[in-house]
């Protein structure tokens, strides 16, 4: 028992009334982040205790247990958070909670790092984040007795209004402190057991310290993203993920890893077996918590990762997060966005390593997520080139349902290949059924096959790779070197005579072409439409149709290049001064079958008559 002696008052600073008034008003939106709080604060005091044992020999009652305690009392109102952590003295009563966001922390941490022990280093016992108590509570008691062993039993007794007392305890206390808040009217439910257990498996599940109320643990399963990997089992791996996730599945890949520089961190990341997005349940939500030093944070940060990223589960933790700054708003987007950065870069490495280590479950990831990675690629600039390594495509030197990469395609690009040519289509078979890869294929050069819907979009974003341009095999601005070993059938259509045809053609396809022309890209078809340079192509069009049922789309004019030594038109030609009516319905029918043949046809009526009628006039000739 010790004598008491009159109780010490002192006013808060002006300073700290301020504070609390925006503790209390405005930096906390949910009022049972307290409990979180207080909880992360009771864990921090038994941190500090476990690393001052190391180098103090004389600890008062070293026997206790290191874990925090709640209780509550429905009848009294009151909730009470015990911990045997540090405890204080009666001036640090005073320097951590009588002075506003003063943390005895700071010189603590300062003292590791003189002992070279950084990784040590501890967030504040006592900042902000105690004041948030006073949500809550009309009065607020810290009974606190600290390590060492002369200190005293001392009472801080405070409302959160004026000021603060601190007396001495009528009886010894423990080593730590105790906190008692003597909850107000609305907030009785705080003092219902069954509400703070819930919030504690909400925010504090993986606390380092045990959390105990009565004889039950809350935290049961072990934050296994701080320890080493090889401590970890793959069944614990899938376990966790399993919790975090609340998932029934078994995950695909997992990624953990911890990083010093240019922020600290430790990350577990998983990515689940299916993409849910596939099954029209709509866009995925972001599953990856933000923690510090085991504390939840926020469960779906805003900006933590890149929205194309949002299939991730599981957990970043990072020490740096200052944890006297509401938790629950991330004000420091400076520091979110190095975590977006660091985060990122790792997992595009990790999977691009993934790729070559084991490229058959790489490509069944890909069938399921490749269409994250694309939207990456689209909106994500910063790792457009990381997010490109990592897209799979068909290609004219595959086989059907084989797929390859934009590295894999320039180990076998030819010496001096300065572009990297692709075709764009519904499948690989229209595709290669069409004009275009002729004169690339016997030019031996290949072609990447773009075969979904959206890649039309990404190819508006993707300019070039490694870089290299990429070309479209289609478009009006491809350019080919005349090649000598090219044995191509026939004769050209003489200068004159084609100039005569071109002119005859664009007359007669005025409103529906730019432009006709001769060109050196067709070996075996007669002709090709090609998209001009501020032209839509034909997938894009399709989108903008599917986007926008029923709405006009805008005129299309597209280029018609022909082959001069084709059969066809050298028939045409002839067929111009003869018979010029035939010849203006072989015109149009031309330009829709090449217009057929590049999926780009919109009025199909008109072929089908029109063919009839061509049909018609053979069987007369003839």
């Amino acid at each position: 028992m010790t004598t008491s002696t009159a109780p010490e008052k002192r006013e808060f600073q002006a300073e700290v009334s301020q504070v609390l008034d925006i503790v209390i008003n405005s930096l906390y939106t949910d009022k049972e982040i307290f409990i979180r709080e207080l909880v992360s604060n009771a864990s921090d005091a038994l941190e500090k205790l476990r690393h001052t044992q190391l180098t103090e020999s004389a600890i008062h009652q070293p026997e206790l247990p290191l874990e925090v305690r709640l209780s509550a009392d429905e009848e009294a109102g009151t909730l009470t958070i015990t911990d045997h952590g540090l405890g204080m003295t009666r001036e640090e009563l005073h320097e951590n909670i009588g002075t506003i966001a003063h943390s005895g922390s700071k010189a603590f941490v300062r003292s590791l790092e003189e002992s070279a022990r950084k990784e040590s280093a501890l967030i504040g016992q006592f900042g902000v984040g105690f004041y948030s108590a006073f949500m809550v509570a009309d009065e607020v008691k810290v009974y606190s007795r600290s390590w060492r062993p002369e200190a005293e039993s001392l009472i801080w007794t405070s409302d959160g209004k004026s000021g603060y007392e601190i007396e001495e305890s009528p009886e010894e206390l423990e080593r730590g402190c105790r906190i008692v808040l003597k909850l107000r009217e609305e907030c009785a439910d705080f003092a219902k057991i069954d509400r703070v257990r819930g919030i504690l498996e909400n925010y504090s599940s993986f606390v380092p310290f045990p959390v105990m109320i009565g004889e039950d643990r809350v935290n049961k399963v072990e934050a296994i993203w701080r320890k080493k990997k090889t401590d970890i089992s793959d069944e614990e791996y899938n376990e966790f993920y399993k919790f975090s996730a609340k998932a029934y599945d078994e995950p695909r890949y997992r990624m953990h890893f911890s990083a010093d520089s240019p922020i600290e961190l430790n990350a577990l990341l998983y990515v689940p077996t299916e993409n849910t997005e596939l099954w029209g349940m709509g866009q995925m939500e972001p599953g990856v918590s933000l923690y510090c030093k085991n504390i939840l944070i926020d469960d779906k940060p805003e900006g933590l990762l890149p929205e194309w990223l949002r299939f991730l589960r599981g957990v970043i933790d990072s020490a740096d997060i200052p944890l006297n700054i509401s938790r629950e708003s991330m004000q420091d987007s400076t520091l979110v966005r190095k975590l977006n950065r660091v985060v990122t870069k790792r997992f595009l490495k990790f999977l691009d390593g993934e790729a070559k280590d084991n490229a058959d479950k790489f490509r069944e990831f890909y069938a399921k997520f490749g269409r994250f990675l694309k939207e990456g690629v689209v909106v994500d600039f910063e790792h457009r080139e990381g997010l490109a390594k990592l897209l799979r495509f068909e290609s004219s030197m595959t086989d059907p349902g084989t797929l390859t990469g934009f590295e894999d395609y320039l180990t076998r690009a030819k010496d001096g290949q300065e572009k990297i040519y692709f075709l764009t289509g519904a499948d690989r078979a229209s595709v290669e059924a069409g004009p275009y890869l002729e004169a690339l294929k016997s030019r031996g050069l290949e072609v990447i096959y773009f075969l979904d819907t959206i890649d039309e979009y990404l190819l508006q974003h993707l300019r070039e790779f490694s870089g290299k341009d990429l070309v479209s095999a289609a478009s009006s601005e491809l350019e080919l070197e005349d090649d000598d070993s090219i044995v191509l059938e026939g004769e050209a259509l003489g200068e004159e005579e084609m100039t005569a045809l071109c002119e005859f053609l664009n007359s007669q396809l005025s409103e529906r072409v730019e432009k006709v022309a001769p060109g050196k890209r067709l070996v075996s078809s007669p002709a090709a439409v090609l998209t001009p340079a501020h032209g839509m192509s034909a997938q894009m069009r399709q989108m903008m149709q599917a986007m926008n049922p029923g709405a006009p789309l805008p005129p299309m004019k597209v280029e018609l290049e022909i082959n001069p030594r084709h059969a066809l038109i050298h028939a045409l030609a002839g067929a111009r001064e003869k018979n010029p009516e035939l010849a203006g319905i072989v015109a149009a029918q031309l330009l829709d079958n090449a217009l057929l043949g590049a999926g780009m046809l919109e009025d199909r009526v008109s072929l089908i008559s029109r063919g009839f009628r061509l049909m018609e006039e053979a069987l007369k000739a003839n």
